[in-house]
């Protein structure tokens, strides 16, 4: 309940605590409130077992931290029963594969399975063959300066 009070926190409290209700009603008013929340966890645990009761046996390892909608997705989607096929599609999509598809574009060179296509040949020698390849732009080279006589494309959707 207090987890995210520090030690600096519950120094101020005990010194607010001291000056609003002074040093000799400070314990019983400390007992009051602890008698308070206790009754007040035993009230909530018999509301929460009568509801279970009452929904029958078929909910008994019904948990009402599960109403909660993050702890409810997190629990289905990292369950062992996978009724939706998620764990082949988390599977099948390989980050690091679409980042290096992304830097050879940039750096000018075809990925393997492209080079495997033309050339025949698989994994790095492809990679090889296409990096020695002349037919691939160089996407870092400085491009032509337009003349003044060319005007950019109009687009009148954009207008």
């Amino acid at each position: 309940m207090f987890n995210d009070i520090g030690p600096l926190e519950l120094v101020a409290l005990a010194i607010i605590g001291v000056l609003v209700f002074g040093p000799d009603k400070l314990p019983k008013v400390i007992q009051d409130a602890s008698r308070f929340i206790r009754k007040i966890r035993e009230f909530s645990e018999s509301a929460k077992e009568d509801i279970r009761t009452e929904l029958g046996p078929e909910f008994k390892d019904f948990e009402f931290e599960d109403l909660n909608p993050k702890t409810f997705v997190r629990k289905q989607l990292m369950d062992g029963n996978d009724d939706l096929g998620l764990k082949e599609i988390r599977e099948s999509f390989d980050l690091r594969k679409e980042v290096a598809e992304v830097t050879d574009a940039v750096n000018g060179r075809e990925t393997a399975p492209a080079v495997e296509a033309k050339t025949g040949v698989s994994g790095a020698a492809a990679v090889t063959a296409a990096n020695g390849s002349a037919g691939a732009p160089d996407l870092l080279k400085k491009r032509e300066q337009p003349t003044k006589t060319d005007h950019p494309p109009f687009d009148a959707d954009a207008t």
